[in-house]
């Protein structure tokens, strides 16, 4: 099947009023946080973030699919010495707004930039928020499934007799685990910690996160030929990803010259896609990219 990728040029607001209800498999963004990114985006003040951002997640919950997922890396910044709240007021009015909060991840830096503060240490982490609009979604767990680990030849070895059987949990929960079940196996589904270094390569964007970030969830909650999107896509590494993995994009950005390099960008991954005819045999039309 042919993968298309479409761009808009312009406010996500209302370029995401173009696209049909229920028509995206994946949202992963990854928007301005409050009062940064000014040279770009202007800047959006803590106190009014949450106004600003509500009208944009209504239309994210119009176009998401019931079975999709939405996944926003955002982190509080720190004003006067202090944690700003907008992070958490934005979850409970998206809640409001008809969002499930399903899940937090979060992404752990590896080459996290050293510093001193007086009151606090280093940023090495930022949330990667999972919102749904439904209790029940597409998630393919076992293509991000992780070595099991060299403790499993000791924590194995010798199992007692409660490993042997279903152990429910202590609290009332519902929830077990049988650790026998995993004798025979070689890999574990990962935790909801990401482990990867920030993106280092000159990408002339004043905020790129790595490759490896949107992978890592388009192969969670996503197919072949499923659409995913991003309405701040500044310099495109999601659609970028999504496009070698031959998932359909959509793709919004205010800034044109970020506009125009993610054009130029998506080109040469087509031309990529439509070189590796033998690794990528089940596509049978050419990659095409519908600027808008």
């Amino acid at each position: 099947m042919e993968i298309l990728t479409t761009l808009y040029l312009g406010d996500s607001k209302e370029k995401l009023k173009m696209l049909s209800d229920n028509s995206v498999d994946l949202i992963v963004t990854s928007p301005p946080y409050a009062d940064q990114r000014k040279n770009t985006y202007g800047g959006i003040h803590p106190d009014q973030y949450v106004e600003w951002f509500l009208p944009i997640s209504k239309q994210l919950l119009r176009v998401l699919k019931p079975t999709g997922t939405f996944i926003l890396n955002i982190k509080e910044k720190v004003v006067d010495g202090e944690r700003s709240t907008y992070v958490m007021e934005l979850i409970l009015a998206m809640r409001k707004q008809g969002w499930y909060w399903t899940e937090e991840f979060i992404w752990h830096k590896k080459n996290s930039y050293p510093g001193k503060w007086p009151n606090r240490f280093r940023d090495s982490w930022e949330r990667l928020l999972q919102f749904n609009k439904d209790k029940k979604f597409n998630m393919y767990q076992e293509e991000v499934m992780v070595p099991i680990g060299d403790w499993a030849k000791k924590r194995l070895k010798n199992l007692s007799e409660t490993d042997k059987k279903r152990d429910n949990s202590k609290v009332g929960s519902g929830f077990g685990k049988n650790i026998s079940n995993w004798l025979e196996r070689d890999k574990a589904y990962p935790t909801n910690v990401l482990h990867l270094a920030t993106e280092c390569n000159n990408k002339n964007h004043s905020a790129a996160f790595p490759e490896e970030l949107p992978a890592w969830f388009i192969k969670l909650f996503t197919k072949e030929n499923d659409t995913v999107l991003d309405p701040f896509m500044g310099s495109g590494t999601t659609l970028i990803v999504a496009n070698r993995m031959r998932r359909n994009t959509i793709g919004i950005d205010n800034v044109p010259e970020y506009y125009d390099m993610v054009r130029t960008q998506i080109q040469q991954v087509e031309l990529y896609l439509l070189e590796s005819k033998t690794e990528y045999e089940k596509t049978k039309s050419e990659g095409r990219i519908s600027v808008r």
